[in-house]
């Protein structure tokens, strides 16, 4: 946009086509890749706790609702923007984001409710993320306990402090959606081929609590639209961005209905207890590459000099390693924290930079502390998903456009083959009163009670969140046919002749 009108250089075209993305097509993948990540992986355990039928029903009911709250996100977003630019505001150093939108449509209650649900969302989505490496990084190389690999990764996703915004993540998004539909294909066919353990249960569902607790980790898992404004806000046109968000869940159902069903059916009841999938698929080169995808996924080793002039101008021998899903839920809290200390327009990248560092640690401390992976999801999806991504978004719908004026005066009108705006209102009151009953209040009660457990169970700060017990050496026998000597003495009898 900034050089158009001047002549380009292959360098400037090469680095434009990988780096610098705001079509619909990047903001597709950076949805369809951030949507699925690392729950692809919790996605049969959950099946384990909610029966097949259920797990199926839950996942394209959540889909469909996530993709109506994204809708509607996007319509108030172009509200927000077109009443601003009528007043003559500049975005080009700016990034709008969510908390931003409630705030010029509805006031500074709301933006303070959706910035404290958001950041909260979000700091918990990076925790999650960063257990998922560890936890994926555990199946390959277990001289490490997951603990040691969380140090590790903690330090190697500081550095997506560099990663300016989403327009840079276009390459990252496409190879990241390739490299998860490569592990949803594999859990399928690997679990097909391997077949049904003996003696496999399939008792779900089995008790309320682990029920809600499987259903609202689904609600987690559509509801991964906290980043909308912000993949809206990198394209050129985001008026398009109305159905894209439907379009990437459809084609995440192509890859988490199979792999869930097959992973589910061939290991039943056991995933009870592995709430990572690679737990219980044999070694082999086939599930190490799906594994080394999925960080790579989440860890890509990208060039900085070529990802904006900024960074061209300071790091231009530098290679660093990032992560895509890390950084998908973290660089909005980077654009809130450097607004918040008057950074955020700063033209050098080495300040802003040194400025987000405070971000990362508390993230890289929660993942320590709280390395439950699944329970976790859970637990952010009824707390924390429930709100920032379905309840908030429908009822600052309703309060926007609650005036006649303001409905005949919208930039986006609603679609007929909902009912207009007769239709839409009671789609968000339904949204709103089956998210706040079934995935706040029974999912909340369920997912904290599991969480709960798990601390009573493994421990805060546990090494190693659900890896399977050292073997024992056999025992030493001096003379392989002879028994071993009992523990205590015999009792020698004395018999008359």
């Amino acid at each position: 946009m900034e050089t158009e009108g001047k002549p380009k250089d292959f360098k400037t075209k090469i680095s434009q086509f990988f780096w610098h993305g705001g079509s619909a097509y990047d903001a597709w993948f950076s949805c369809a890749s951030n949507q699925v990540a690392q729950v692809l992986l919790t996605l049969p355990y959950s099946f384990s706790q909610l029966g097949m039928l259920s797990g199926i029903l839950f996942q394209l009911f959540y889909g469909l609702l996530g993709s109506w709250t994204a809708y509607l996100i996007s319509v108030l977003y172009v509200e927000y923007r077109t009443r601003k630019e009528r007043e003559k505001a500049d975005f080009r150093n700016h990034v709008i984001q969510w908390f931003e939108v409630l705030d010029g449509l509805l006031g500074k209650h709301w933006r303070n409710v959706g910035l404290a649900f958001n950041c909260t969302f979000l700091l918990f989505g990076s925790v999650i993320q960063l257990i998922a490496c560890a936890s994926n990084i555990y199946y390959i190389n277990d001289n490490l306990d997951k603990r040691t690999w969380t140090y590790i990764f903690g330090a190697c996703c500081a550095t997506t402090v560099f990663i300016p915004s989403f327009h840079n993540y276009r390459i990252w998004s496409f190879l990241g959606l390739v490299m998860t539909t490569y592990t949803a294909w594999y859990l399928t066919i690997a679990s097909l081929l391997h077949g049904q353990v003996e003696g496999v249960k399939h008792s779900g569902p089995a008790k309320l609590v682990l029920y809600f607790t499987g259903a609202t980790n689904i609600l987690y898992t559509f509801g991964g639209h906290a980043v909308t404004v912000e993949i809206m806000h990198a394209m050129w046109k985001p008026q398009k961005f109305k159905a894209i968000y439907l379009l990437a869940t459809l084609y995440v159902l192509t890859l988490t209905l199979p792999s869930a069903s097959a992973v589910y059916w061939a290991f039943g009841d056991m995933l009870l207890n592995h709430s990572n999938a690679f737990a219980l698929l044999p070694r082999s080169p086939f599930r190490d590459m799906a594994v080394v995808l999925m960080l790579i996924h989440q860890a890509c080793t990208l060039l900085l000099h070529n990802i904006h002039p900024f960074i061209f101008s300071s790091f231009r021998p530098l290679i660093h390693i990032y992560f895509i899903t890390f950084g998908f839920a973290c660089t909005p809290l980077y654009f809130v924290w450097e607004k918040a200390i008057g950074m955020h327009e700063c033209k050098s990248m080495c300040k802003r930079a040194a400025a987000r560092l405070p971000v990362v640690i508390p993230i890289w401390f929660l993942a320590i502390i709280f390395p439950f992976f699944g329970p976790i999801n859970s637990a952010v999806g009824s707390l924390l998903v429930s709100f920032t991504v379905y309840i908030i978004p429908s009822l600052a719908y309703i309060f926007t456009f609650r005036s006649a004026a303001a409905r005949e005066n919208a930039v986006e009108q609603p679609p007929k083959f909902v009912g207009r705006w007769a239709g839409t209102y009671t789609i968000n009151v339904f949204v709103v009163g089956w998210v706040l009953v079934v995935g706040f209040g029974f999912g909340g009660w369920a997912s904290v009670t599991n969480f709960v457990h798990q601390i009573d169970t493994f421990g805060l700060f546990t090494k190693c969140y659900q890896c399977p017990p050292p073997s024992l050496p056999p025992p030493l026998l001096l003379n392989s046919t002879a028994a071993p000597p009992p523990l205590h003495p015999p009792h020698h009898h004395l018999h008359s002749p």
